[in-house]
């Protein structure tokens, strides 16, 4: 091979390195930034999933407990990112969790008191804030086989506060009046001394740990006479009495909703839930779900009536 020839072979081998040197660094170049963003956008995501997931905590309330454990669960099964948790043992319990820290929403069946708001800014270094999410009317319950069928909240407020102590007395058999009622943690309880006991409850009442064993006391006992919230009067071997609102007036069926609604039955109030600061992110959403359509459906299927217009009024702080 000439000297020519070997130069140019030669020539065009170094060309070729050159040119496959070039190339890969190019490859190299080129892949290096796909790679960068497919790891910043995987880290974005799960910046995202964790700032999407949330967990909350519910508690208070017995007579809410089954109600917002059902709109807690329905609103779990579209919302799988976030777990909700729903505990009962009284409004008063719920309001103490809160006002502590260790739960995010406490349902009340009652307005938090002054000495209770002023704690829980004591505490958080925020204002309390609250939503009506359902409306109850609490139930006077007696066994099925009971005859009376209507008492004025006086007739009921004289046999809570043990003036009353046989049915004969208003016009039911001759049989002794067994008082069933809850502890004094349940916003209940201090619903029904405020507004129809007006005075101390009697002795000989049987403070029970729960609704649920109001109702199953009751159910037991023919002479046996209890209160709970709306959604559990309708249960097999209760009935819920007609109240009226005094000896002059009409008596209202609870269990009928536009007596509710229109405030005809006398033992009517809204249904609360409490938080410190106003609410945001899964929390807000959650509490969206609750005052929609679809939320105040799963309410009535619970036994429990829609909110008013007053409510939605009342919750424009909270929710807007």
């Amino acid at each position: 091979m000439t000297d020519r020839r070997w130069l140019t072979v030669l020539g065009v081998i170094l060309l070729a390195a050159v040119m496959i040197a070039g190339c890969g660094g190019l490859a190299e170049e080129q892949t290096d930034e796909p790679v960068e963003e497919a790891e910043e956008s995987e880290n974005n995501s799960g910046e995202i999933a964790a700032q999407e997931a949330a967990s909350l905590m519910l508690g208070g309330s017995d007579s809410e407990v089954n109600v917002v454990a059902r709109l807690a669960e329905e609103y779990m099964n579209e919302n799988p990112h976030v777990s909700i948790a729903v505990t009962g043992g009284g409004s008063g319990v719920g309001i103490s969790s809160l006002i502590d820290g260790d739960i995010d929403v406490a349902n009340s069946s009652r307005p938090m008191r002054d000495t209770e708001e002023d704690a829980l800014r004591d505490n958080h270094g925020q204002e309390p804030y609250a939503v009506r999410f359902a409306v109850d009317g609490v139930a006077v319950l007696v066994n099925d086989a009971n005859p009376v069928k209507a008492l004025t909240v006086e007739q009921v407020g004289a046999i809570y506060r043990g003036e009353i102590t046989n049915w004969s007395e208003v016009g039911g058999d001759d049989l002794e009046i067994t008082l069933y009622g809850r502890q004094s943690t349940s916003g209940t309880y201090v619903f029904f001394m405020e507004l129809v006991v007006q005075g101390e409850y009697s002795e000989r009442k049987r403070n029970m740990a729960g609704t649920s064993d109001i109702v199953e006391a009751v159910i037991g006992d023919g002479g046996g006479i209890g209160y709970a919230a709306i959604g559990y009067a309708n249960e097999d071997g209760v009935k819920a009495l007609d109240i009226a609102a005094d000896e002059g007036s009409e008596a209202y069926d609870p269990t009928v909703l536009e007596n509710v609604t229109s405030g005809d039955y006398p033992l009517t109030r809204p249904l609360y839930q409490y938080m410190a600061g106003k609410p945001e992110g899964a929390l807000l959403d959650y509490l969206l779900f609750e005052v929609s359509e679809a939320g105040q459906n799963i309410v009535l299927d619970e036994g429990f009536y829609p909110i008013t217009e007053a409510d939605r009024e009342f919750n424009k702080n909270a929710l807007q």
